[in-house]
């Protein structure tokens, strides 16, 4: 057995994987912890326990072991991939002070100061005060101060999910640059935390810099992993412990994406589309782009935060017979929906969906919210279902679309990844809707892939990123435009669902005065 593989701990939203792969990105083994991905003590709150996400970690690794104790010698290095912006508060003895807060979360800090100074004074000439109040009402940090000081004085660090793992894994308070994603005073572009002159010091006023872990670049050495830690998941102390990025960095990587023209669709909760970029590029200003799992590069991201979590309401609300068939055949629910997919023309008979279900940024505004347009006689739960996944390719379109026009760069094909790329007519429709060739790589695992990947390089097997990504990936099947279809769906789009937002927009606003959804910030 080659003792050159690396074990990539993919912490997702909805299960942990330990994963195993060899320096050709073959997945030698592989154990899975389905978890609950969050608990509300009130609307709109997802929280969950930090040792229980550590639990479930130390579950998954153990896993690995079972009946196949040899495994271990062959494991060189270890690595850590995690969900995007969860935040953990912990104590001067490294315990969690309070639940998680998970990124799906939508409390909001109301009465936050604003920023005062010269700060707040260039915010209001240049008219994005009220994107900074946006963002301060927005921060989980701004919340438990206000809401929790007590939790918040006693905050001896303030870490990520990916920083939490590492510190239970090394005993270290240290993290990777490329994990840093959510509201934190992090400067993207320099990618390390900002200058104590920056403005996102105030307007993450509670955090001081001690608070916060040590930084190192993705393929770095966080630590090794401890006897504890080792007693705990079963990894070989002493084993170095390599920095990856966040979840969706790694998916990029993961899916064989380094150059500027190939987009990465990933179909999971949140749906996303990135590119690869060497420079600093912002497809939505001011919103960042995410550091990428490669050191010095930028992934510029358009997100729909609620994604494929569409594929899981509709199954809730509609899919009641398919449950039925599928737990007599033993299969997942999603594996049926093909079928559905497949009795509905392009273009769903004029049924459009605008997939904003969850109050979004993408226009700066928060009064978006989600429609479904075109209902006739004839429509039935096929063509919701279908406008589902139309409605979101549409959108990632449009974000191509921007991302093009502010990177400057055309793209010429799309890799996709997650949960939804599993299912052919979904990627089928999309390479329709697009009129670009979408492939799929050889693995769903393609965050945990891409960890691996910053691990390989980090470990010396390979000399650089390129080379690496071109030796462990692959790609499984491509997905080619009907030009019938993009013809129908190119008409749908310019005329019909571009203006859809632009149109409803004032109704959306007048339900927010309405109804008081969501809040208010002036």
């Amino acid at each position: 057995m080659s003792d050159d593989y690396i074990l990539a701990i993919d912490h997702g939203t909805q299960s942990v994987r330990a994963l195993v792969f060899d320096p050709q990105g073959n997945q030698i083994a592989k154990s899975r912890v389905v978890i609950e991905p969050y608990y509300s003590v009130q609307p709109g709150w997802a929280e969950q326990d930090p040792d229980y996400f550590w639990r479930s970690t130390c579950q998954a690794c153990q896993g690995l072991w079972t009946g196949n104790a040899a495994l271990k010698a062959a494991i060189h290095g270890v690595t850590l991939t995690t969900q995007r912006g969860t935040p953990i508060n912990v104590d001067r003895e490294g315990k969690p002070l309070r639940p998680a807060i998970i990124w799906l979360d939508q409390r909001r800090a109301m009465g936050v100061p604003p920023v005062g100074g010269l700060w707040g004074l260039l915010f209001r000439l240049g008219r994005v005060h009220r994107d900074i109040a946006r963002l301060q009402a927005d921060a989980e940090m701004n919340w438990i101060a206000l809401n929790q000081p007590e939790i918040w004085k006693k905050t001896f660090k303030y870490l990520m999910l990916s920083g939490f793992l590492t510190y239970r894994l090394t005993g270290r308070y240290v993290d990777s640059a490329s994990s840093q994603v959510g509201f934190l005073p992090f400067d993207a572009k320099r990618q390390e935390w900002s200058a104590s002159t920056d403005w996102r010091w105030q307007v993450f006023a509670p955090l001081h810099r001690e608070q916060l872990p040590e930084l190192v670049p993705a393929s770095h050495v966080l630590g090794t992993i401890t006897p504890e830690a080792s007693e705990a998941t079963g990894i070989p102390a002493g084993l170095p412990l390599i920095a990856a990025a966040a979840d969706k960095a790694c998916e990029i990587i993961g899916a064989g994406v380094y150059e500027q023209n190939i987009g990465c669709l990933s179909y999971g909760t949140t749906a996303t589309l990135n590119t690869m970029s060497p420079r600093y590029v912002e497809v939505v200003p001011p919103l960042p782009p995410w550091p990428a799992a490669i050191p010095g590069m930028y992934n510029p991201e358009l997100m729909i935060q609620r994604g494929f979590w569409m594929v899981s309401w509709f199954k809730q609300q509609f899919a009641r017979q398919e449950q039925l068939v599928a737990a007599e055949r033993g299969i997942e629910v999603e594996d049926l929906f093909d079928d559905l997919v497949n009795q509905v023309p392009p273009g769903s008979m004029g049924l459009l969906l605008q997939p904003y279900w969850t109050p979004s940024f993408k226009y700066q505004e928060m009064v978006a919210k989600g429609a479904l347009i075109g209902f006739g006689d004839v429509h039935t739960r096929a063509h919701i279902y279908r406008a589902i996944l139309e409605g979101l390719a549409y959108a990632m379109r449009e974000g191509k679309e921007r991302t093009e026009k502010r990177s400057g760069v055309a793209i010429a094909e799309l890799r996709a990844s997650g949960g939804g790329s599993r299912s052919n007519a979904a990627l089928q429709l999309t390479a329709d809707i697009f009129g670009l060739p979408v492939a799929r790589p050889h693995t769903f695992e393609t965050s945990g892939l891409g960890a691996a990947i910053d691990a390989a390089v980090g470990l010396k097997l390979y000399p650089d990123f390129p080379t690496a990504i071109r030796a462990m990936t692959r790609l499984e099947r491509a997905f080619q435009p009907n030009p019938a279809a993009h013809a129908i769906y190119d008409q749908l789009y310019e005329r019909v669902y571009r203006r859809m937002y632009r149109r409803l927009r004032p109704l959306y606003a007048e339900i927010q005065k309405i109804t008081g959804y969501p809040e208010i910030i002036s």
